[in-house]
């Protein structure tokens, strides 16, 4: 899926470019959305998703050794969607925002079907066009597989788009056997775990814990675990996140877009397991893309709450609550960390100037908590927030965490303090004009605060909150994660 987007965004060498024009001849085509862009909502979304179908792009059943490869059988999963992500580009194309779908969240569904599971979507729909084909008279297995799915697709994207309140104007879709080949070809991707793992029982990940470079069958254990994690599926989708910022970030790199072998093998990947809507012309595509890299493809998770007794917790979602964060993926980060916070606490939001941009604010990081690497963290994450790198050091310590500016440049100080979750901002004669000073003490728990990057949970009384990330997942590092 991200081999895909990849590739399209960065087909910038000469033969990348060239075997790109090959490519996209050899994709399978599902005619699920049509031509053109399907509303003009300023970006262009693409649904990208998961199948953990046990057929290839073509519709034929994977043989038996291949699936004792893929450390899966025949006669498990079917054509539920455990990976479902929206990628925002909006128009200009500069950067792109990716959010998640948790496979669980519990929503209603169209047809007749009820409230269900947002990953059964495509799987109902599927089986009761199938029933129809049939009845019908269709026999034959490969139309049958083909034509039922393709209904199936069209339901889900009709679902993301009502659940998100976005316009899907493409659609992208791999099984197992192309992201286990897809992993392959690239030579792996880097991961790092917070804590050894031994889920043999289920998805067989068994890996220690630390940064370490997985591929194939292990890649799939890894962003398929979700049983023995501390926040299971949400977990999961943290590690699918960064699996595909890696991912990305390594497509990305010269070493795959430069390397005429591992170019071609990612090709042959991609036209033997990925299905892209009919309607898409990803040369022109590419073309509009090429100015995104690696770092400015950020990851995010829609909100949901995890309601009802530990393990058999329902993940529910606010139709306006993710109407309202996918809306938001359009702004910059700055404008997206300024309306985050006017909408956690509106009567305490300052007027905000426009004389002032971020690149133009230069900010020193002081460490007043004691916490060792606490300045760079928070410098690293104002620096990608678009903010001008000053100088980093410790300081005195303190209880509490403020952003210091100079007489008359309090608006400059707002977009810092925005951007580190609404930290006090007060005027200093000391500070140099042209300057902001955050000095972080022993409350700071905002962004750049810890090296987990993922969604983190609160549990209160049954009740967990998956928040948004305190900083986003990016194409450009590798956080330790669950």
């Amino acid at each position: 899926m991200i081999a895909l987007l990849s590739v399209a965004v960065l087909g910038s060498s000469a033969y990348a470019w060239g075997a790109l024009n090959g490519v996209t001849g050899g994709l399978s085509g599902s005619d699920v959305i049509g031509s053109g862009l399907n509303s003009p909502d300023g970006a262009t979304d693409v649904l990208l998703v998961g199948n953990d179908s046990r057929t290839d792009a073509d519709g034929n059943p994977l043989p038996e050794e291949v699936l004792k490869e893929l450390r899966t059988t025949d006669d498990e999963g079917g054509d539920l969607t455990d990976t479902m992500i929206l990628v925002r580009i909006p128009n200009g194309g500069q950067r792109a925002s990716a959010v998640s779908f948790p496979r669980d969240t519990m929503v209603e569904l169209g047809n007749g079907y009820g409230e269900q599971k947002l990953n059964s979507a495509l799987g109902r729909a599927k089986s009761e066009a199938r029933h129809r084909l049939e009845q019908d008279g269709v026999t034959d297995p490969k139309q049958l597989e083909l034509q039922s799915k393709a209904e199936g697709q069209k339901f889900l994207i009709k679902t993301i788009e009502e659940l998100s309140g976005a316009s899907i104007d493409h659609y992208a879709e791999v099984n197992l056997l192309g992201f286990y080949d897809v992993t392959k070809a690239v030579g792996g991707v880097e991961v790092c775990l917070n804590e050894a793992v031994d889920d043999s029982a289920h998805s067989g990940a068994v890996f220690p814990a630390g940064r370490q470079t997985v591929e194939g069958a292990d890649a799939l254990a890894f962003v398929r675990q979700r049983y023995g994690l501390p926040n299971y599926d949400l977990d999961r989708v943290v590690r699918q996140q960064v699996f595909m910022s890696g991912l990305a970030n390594k497509i990305l790199s010269a070493g795959t877009l430069g390397n005429p072998v591992r170019l071609g093998e990612l090709i042959g990947a991609l036209q033997k397991s990925v299905v892209v809507d009919s309607g898409w012309d990803i040369m022109e595509f590419a073309q509009q893309m090429q100015g995104i890299a690696g770092g400015d493809i950020d990851f995010h998770t829609i909100p949901v709450e995890l309601v009802g007794p530990s393990g058999r917790e329902d993940v529910q979602a606010d139709e306006d609550e993710v109407h309202r964060f996918v809306a938001n993926l359009l702004l910059s980060p700055q404008e997206r960390a300024v309306r985050q916070q006017a909408e956690r606490s509106p009567e305490a939001q300052p007027e905000t100037s426009e004389s002032s941009s971020p690149a133009e604010v230069s900010v020193d990081v002081y460490n007043a908590s004691g916490i060792t690497g606490l300045a760079a963290g928070v410098a690293n994450h104002l620096a990608a927030q678009g903010f001008g790198t000053g100088s980093t050091g410790n300081a005195a310590s303190a209880s509490s965490s403020s952003v210091r500016v100079a007489a008359g440049e309090q608006d400059a100080g707002e977009q810092v303090a925005a951007a580190l979750g609404g930290i006090p901002v007060r005027t200093s004669g000391s500070v140099p004009a042209g300057t902001v000073e955050v000095y972080l003490g022993a409350d700071y728990d905002g962004p750049g605060a810890v090296n987990f990057a993922g969604a983190k949970a609160l549990r209160l009384d049954g009740l967990r909150l998956a928040q948004e990330p305190e900083q986003p997942i990016t194409a450009g590092g590798v956080p330790c994660v669950n």
